[in-house]
């Protein structure tokens, strides 16, 4: 059976169930994708204790291995679902119901009678037309005669399974026939054949908040940079970019968003590079509000007025210096003892240098007398 089979992950998957009394699944659809590993899997399965408990299995088929958690794909696939029976015996519970309850869920039975098999259960758990799904050898030793048989009645309605098709994707039997189809994120060309990537990222088509990106027909969502992706996986949240070691401002970072910008303190101007500061001439033109003087004091500054003026109270202006406001009583003292003295040393000055001119008047008259003797 495996053999006429298009086994594969995106083909035919297999399981395999093993019942008597009770069930056992060997292996689900999930496990195994290629016919070797399959084959050999089948190869190490041993019969279990005697009993027919036929509507169990095929209920347990129903409820435990046609899942999409067990390999099943969804059901918008429109994938086949087959049950191939294989029996010796008459089973021993309820299978009519059960059997046409699978056959309800879409699930098309084939009926395999070998030595003692009860041909009426056969028929009545297989589906119509029972020419195509009911089968009988004599021994399971010649069980392989079947193959022929089984491949040109399950096969021919199963173009899909048999792989015989062209289809790129998925093969969807229709009938006597088959119609292509393509996986979620893909669209069929217009050769019904071929598939196309869909662009999921398109506008309408993705639930991102600010980036898509393809992925294999399908997508993943990222965020802009300053942004991180939410736990919910679509959404992004503004990054804290002034958080410590995240910028490179010398003095103030002021978030914008999901980025940053630097700005300095009062008294600093931000540097052409946007990160560094340098400290502002407080007394620069413009800067400052003092009338006269300004004096820098590190990141201030304060007024100061010319020689002859004083810092008005509101320590910007200045006005000029009266007499009264310079010379303190005091002060006055000292002047006019001072302007006394000076008129007294300059007499002195003046009496001695009248004997001066008095003495030397003596002398030039003493050498002329001399001269004439």
């Amino acid at each position: 059976m495996i053999d006429t089979l298009d086994v594969g992950e995106r083909t035919t998957r297999v399981a395999v169930m093993n019942y008597a009394s009770t069930v056992k699944v060997e292996f689900p659809l999930r496990t195994y994708f290629d016919k070797a590993s399959m084959k050999e899997a089948v190869s190490r399965i041993q019969p279990l204790s005697a009993g027919t408990m036929t509507g169990l299995a095929i209920q347990a088929a129903v409820d435990e291995v046609f899942t999409e958690e067990m390999g099943t794909r969804p059901a918008n696939f429109n994938i086949p679902k087959v049950v191939i029976v294989v029996t010796d015996g008459r089973p021993q519970d309820q299978v009519e119901n059960v059997a046409a309850n699978a056959r309800t869920a879409g699930i098309e039975i084939y009926a395999v009678g070998v030595g003692r098999a009860d041909m009426q259960s056969l028929r009545i758990m297989a589906s119509e037309p029972l020419d195509e799904h009911v089968f009988y050898v004599e021994t399971y030793g010649v069980i392989e005669k079947l193959t022929a048989k089984f491949r040109e009645t399950f096969c021919a309605a199963n173009t899909c399974a048999l792989g015989t098709h062209d289809c790129e994707q998925l093969c969807v039997s229709n009938g006597g026939s088959y119609l292509c189809d393509c996986y979620e994120g893909y669209t069929l060309n217009p050769d019904k054949r071929t598939c196309s990537a869909v662009d999921v990222c398109a506008p309408g088509r993705h639930e991102c908040d600010q980036i898509c990106v393809s992925n294999n027909g399908s997508y993943v969502c990222e965020c802009f940079e300053g942004y991180t992706l939410n736990p919910d996986k679509k959404t992004c949240s503004a990054m804290d970019m002034c958080a410590p070691g995240r910028h490179d401002c010398a003095q103030v970072c002021r978030r914008n968003g999901g980025s940053y910008s630097c700005d300095c303190f009062e008294g600093f101007t931000l540097n052409p590079d946007k990160k560094t500061c340098s400290a502002v001439d407080m007394c620069a033109p413009g800067r400052h509000d003092c009338e006269q003087v300004c004096v820098r004091d590190d990141l201030f500054y304060t007024c100061d007025c010319y020689q002859g003026y004083v810092l008005n109270p509101d320590k910007k202006t200045c006005s000029r210096a009266t007499t009264s406001s310079l010379v303190t009583n005091e002060e006055a003292c000292k002047c006019e003892a001072i302007a006394a003295l000076q008129d007294s040393v300059t007499s002195r000055l003046e009496a001695l240098s009248t004997k001066l001119d008095e003495v030397s008047q003596k002398l030039q008259a003493y050498q002329d007398r001399q001269q004439v003797v």
